[in-house]
């Protein structure tokens, strides 16, 4: 744009650019954490629980032990196909479950041997998935907000700043009214149904 120039146009689609590649990385990440839980990627199967034990971390404090206390549960994962199986699987889960239990697993990548114990393994459900399809959608806002400031040089930190009406009005000029607010839309709407989702289903 030809009101910005000089550093503070630099500054501005610097920033743009770091709200840019942290939006994407977070869409991205939500996509592919949320395609496993899902059943989208991955091997579906059940691991039939052998035994499970809490661990807590040693550095942690008194009161987010409490709160976060993370499970393994070790078992024998057969696929639903029936042509996998793992008798050295291991996932963890929020809680513990009794031995015999069975529990929906995501087989994210297969032991290197038949009897090898170095399988992946996550909990799949539909709610774990749609929390991270809130961070999918949650990752358009920071893209957004680097496609606005890439376009117009607008830097909304610091004490030199490109003023954010004229930033505005210029991005008036072509799409990037739309872009902005369409992804930003997108995102926020996206972001909290799919996170209020995650609770109902």
């Amino acid at each position: 744009m030809g009101f910005v120039d000089g550093a503070l146009g630099r500054l501005g689609r610097l920033g743009g650019l770091v709200f840019l590649l942290a939006g994407l990385a977070l869409s991205g990440w939500g996509a592919y954490e949320g395609a496993y839980p899902a059943g989208w990627a991955g091997t579906q199967g059940t691991l039939t629980v052998k035994q499970c034990e809490v661990s807590h971390p040693n550095n942690a404090s008194r009161s987010s032990r409490k709160n976060r206390r993370p499970v393994r549960c070790e078992g024998t994962f057969v696929s639903d196909d029936g042509k996998h199986t793992d008798a050295g699987a291991a996932v963890q889960v929020r809680h513990r479950y009794g031995a015999g239990a069975e529990v929906a697993v995501q087989q994210t990548d297969a032991p290197a041997t038949a009897t090898s114990a170095d399988g992946e393994y996550i909990q799949a459900g539909p709610d774990r998935a749609w929390r991270f399809f809130a961070a999918f959608f949650g990752g358009w806002v920071p893209t957004g907000l680097g496609v606005f400031c890439l376009a117009t040089g607008y830097a909304p930190f610091g004490h030199s700043r490109v003023s954010y009406d004229e930033a505005w009005d210029a991005a008036g000029r072509g799409v990037t009214h739309v872009v902005v607010i369409g992804m930003i839309g997108v995102g926020l709407v996206g972001a909290g149904g799919s996170f209020l989702v995650s609770y109902f289903v």
